[in-house]
């Protein structure tokens, strides 16, 4: 894949961080994430570098992806937005819905990570899309 730009493709995978960053944070959704899983601070510590280290890494190859599929020299910002948008909400949030529902979740649940997960890839494709 050496026509896809690399440096967007690292940028797009790191906005998931700053969106994800803010969109679990106590500002917006983080007691109410923490609430539908049932976490309290205790329970949340662990190998947090381990967490995140896998967590760029499926980023990065989130990015990579979608930049294959907007490879086309006709892209634009705008599509880029569009089809990450598609992908965040018909794939990914939909995906864990799906899985949410069997699973017992809660709507709250499937709200924020899919709301999540749309806003980062629409972010990620508009990214993308705007820096052929």
């Amino acid at each position: 894949m050496p026509h896809l730009n690399w440096f967007a493709v690292l940028t797009a995978a790191v906005s998931t961080f700053l969106i994800g960053g803010l969109w679990y944070s106590p500002v917006l959704f983080g007691r109410a994430w923490m609430s539908a899983n049932g976490f309290t601070q205790q329970n949340l510590g662990g190998n947090m570098g381990k967490i995140f280290g896998f967590a760029f890494i499926f980023a990065l190859l989130m990015s990579a992806n979608l930049a294959a599929f907007l490879a086309d020299a006709k892209t634009t910002a705008a599509w880029g937005a569009t089809a990450g948008f598609l992908a965040g909400f018909g794939w990914v949030a939909l995906g864990i819905a799906t899985i949410a529902l069997f699973e017992r979740r809660s709507w709250k649940y499937i709200a924020i990570n899919g709301g999540y997960m749309t806003v980062a890839f629409t972010l990620m494709g508009l990214i993308l899309g705007a820096w052929r």
